[in-house]
């Protein structure tokens, strides 16, 4: 693993979509991208810091976020243009090598992404994510939601959560 060059983005409530007063981080190159192995490295770097590794998959296509859960994503394979924030938000290129922190609330959707393109997916213990989509009707009951979540204790990739996050 390298040293992290971190990407900070702050995203603001919008159209239905939460998002968080906390910024997105946005790891590049944790991992070189020809590094064998590159999903199991990422969920043993997420473990060792306490995040609990989930899934691999891709990225859904549509806007969504988690109200009740933090969101570490390791990128294992391939690459893809993703919007953070909702449907006016910011666009990101990631790559195999790179990994994300989502604050609960923020919205993300793939946008551009590539056939191979896969992630692994890892919370902090004790949250559990469902997947949900901007309803400007139901704002105030997310914000409740995404206020409540706990900060994790540590960064997934031992980075600067804990001072961008201000714990």
């Amino acid at each position: 693993m390298t040293a992290p060059d971190t990407q900070v983005f702050e995203v603001d409530e919008t159209a239905g979509y939460p998002n968080s007063s906390l910024p997105v981080l946005i790891y590049r190159r944790i991992f070189e991208p020809s590094s064998s192995a590159l999903a199991e490295r990422f969920e043993t770097l997420f473990a060792a810091h306490g995040w609990v590794p989930e899934w691999r998959y891709g990225l859904f296509a549509f806007d969504h976020f988690h109200s009740t859960a933090h969101e570490a994503l390791g990128v294992f394979r391939g690459s893809a243009r993703v919007r953070l924030g909702g449907p006016a938000g910011g666009m990101f290129l990631i790559e195999a090598g790179d990994a994300l922190v989502l604050p609960a609330g923020v919205a993300h959707a793939g946008v551009e992404v590539e056939s191979d393109f896969s992630m692994v997916g890892a919370y902090p213990p004790g949250q559990t994510w469902a997947v949900e989509r901007g309803d400007p009707g139901g704002l105030a009951a997310v914000q409740a939601r995404v206020a409540a979540v706990s900060r994790p204790p540590d960064d997934p990739v031992g980075g600067s959560l804990n001072v961008l996050w201000l714990l």
